[in-house]
């Protein structure tokens, strides 16, 4: 199986990356992977089908928001927290704080 498509550390733009944060769905995956570090694909609590799923993490994935490792037959998912507070500090926290906001 070939690499999968993630961009460069300084690679990473913010149109991209904004936008990937901009969907609800993908909102919800972010904040479960920053709670729980790292999660394989199939745990992920989102209420889409998986083909759907399967588009959303691609956005996370071109936009260099996550990192895809992997391991056999399965997929687990980080965020790539530092490469993107090097590029845009305090971006991931706040958007991550409104979420957390919003939902209380």
């Amino acid at each position: 199986m070939g690499e999968l498509d993630e961009p460069g550390a300084d690679a990473l733009a913010l149109p991209e990356v904004l936008h990937a944060l901009s969907d609800p769905t993908r909102l919800a995956v972010i904040t479960q992977l920053a709670d729980a570090g790292e999660l394989s694909c199939g745990t992920l609590d989102v209420s889409v089908a998986k083909s759907t799923l399967s588009q959303h993490l691609r956005v996370l994935r071109q936009a260099g928001v996550t990192h895809t490792r992997r391991d056999g037959n399965q997929r687990w998912l980080s965020l790539r927290r530092v490469d993107l507070d090097l590029r845009f500090p305090g971006l991931l926290d706040s958007v991550l704080g409104a979420v957390v906001r919003v939902d209380n």
